[in-house]
């Protein structure tokens, strides 16, 4: 992603890109960064998101795909937002289905059902139609994306969540894969959603939520991707946003999502040395 600053905004950009830094190795959320940047400002937010991502892959943890935030109306009424974002998913962020998750791994975390597409061909050339995105996908499957801010108590406007790196923490993906093609083709519009915290139900949703079809948020972030100079590429995971409300968890929580007819994932919040990732 290419992003240029005037010599004020760049200063600007590298404090809130520091805070946030800071933030997540003392694990202790901090205020919000729109006093540098602004409420409003998508260009100065998505820089320091850059900035954010550059520190973190110099340690070695490299991106592995994207999360599209903010495509459920449920959830945009949660944060006081009314437009997607997206933001950079890294490897050591996945876990595989039924994982010990450890609590200290993400910030203020809260959790929400997704589909999950993994790309087998690039989205870089074209018009990126609706019909290119889908033969795109290798496959789909369920997927819990645990949600964390470095920033306290959740108090974000739309540009505090975009340079958080779209409030990313950790996923975990379900073990059944489904193709959008053949006799048994997976259609992620129809897809109903239901999630269980200890075994009670704490939100519902559809494909449909989600942008109004999945398949439409990852359209939307291929050709944002593009615009920006990194397009999606083959071999990438993307979480194409909730489809229904996210929802608190906390230590020894276990969470179960039903995606129908897509599978069924799980994951339990435990302490800080027991998780496994995949």
């Amino acid at each position: 992603m290419t992003t240029d600053t005037t010599p004020c905004a760049a200063a600007a950009v590298t404090a809130a890109a520091e805070r946030l830094l800071a933030a997540q190795a003392d694990g202790v959320p901090c205020p919000p960064v729109r006093d540098l940047i602004g409420r409003t400002d998508v260009h100065a937010a998505y820089a320091v998101q850059q900035r954010v991502v550059r520190a973190r892959t110099a340690t070695g943890d490299p991106v592995v795909g994207r999360k599209i935030g903010l495509t459920s109306p449920a959830v945009q009424a949660q944060l006081g937002v009314e437009r997607p974002d997206f933001g950079v998913l890294f490897a050591s962020m996945q876990y595989a289905d039924g994982a010990a998750v450890p609590a200290g791994s993400v910030l203020q975390p809260r959790a929400e059902a997704e589909i999950a597409f993994v790309l087998g061909a690039d989205l870089a050339e074209g018009g990126l139609s609706l019909a290119q995105v889908r033969a795109a996908v290798d496959h789909a499957v369920a997927a819990v994306e645990i949600c964390g801010s470095r920033i306290a108590d959740w108090d974000i406007s739309f540009a505090d969540t975009v340079a958080d790196n779209a409030s990313a923490g950790a996923y975990v993906l379900g073990t059944e894969r489904r193709r959008l093609d053949g006799p048994d083709a997976f259609e992620p519009r129809e897809a109903v959603m239901t999630m269980r915290v200890d075994g009670e139900e704490v939100s519902t949703g559809t494909g449909a939520a989600c942008l109004g079809d999945p398949l439409l948020a990852l359209q939307w972030l291929a050709r944002q991707a593009r615009d920006l100079g990194e397009p999606l590429r083959a071999g990438q995971l993307v979480l194409s946003g909730a489809l229904g409300p996210m929802r608190a968890v906390g230590p020894g929580s276990t969470v179960e999502a039903v995606v129908a007819p897509l599978g069924t994932v799980r994951f339990t919040l435990s302490g800080p040395s027991e998780g496994a990732r995949q």
